[in-house]
């Protein structure tokens, strides 16, 4: 594997969790993060998670970074449910 070869991890961030040697959910979330902000902008998160899920996760299913990974995959899966902003579904504007 080289560091960088997946078009969805081009900084290697996902690569080099892996390498880290006793790394904790709790740092593989926080490498996580700075991943997801790194992607583009309308990136299909669910397809690039299924790229990571099969690069990494199958290989190592007890790795840290694999819990975050799935967990991920599990959440992009179910809607959240919350649409808009805090004022939708509040009729409209406001008046004083």
């Amino acid at each position: 594997m080289k560091k960088g070869h997946l078009a969805v991890d081009p900084r290697g961030l996902i690569f080099e969790s892996y390498r880290i040697d006793g790394i904790r959910v709790e740092e593989c979330r926080s490498i996580f993060l700075d991943w997801a902000l790194g992607q583009p902008l309308g990136a299909d998160m669910a397809a690039a998670l299924g790229i990571l899920k099969a690069e990494y996760v199958d290989g190592n299913p007890d790795h840290p970074m694999s819990e975050v990974i799935t967990e991920g995959l599990s959440r992009s899966a179910s809607p959240t449910g919350r649409k808009g902003g805090r004022r939708t579904g509040q009729g409209g504007s406001r008046t004083a």
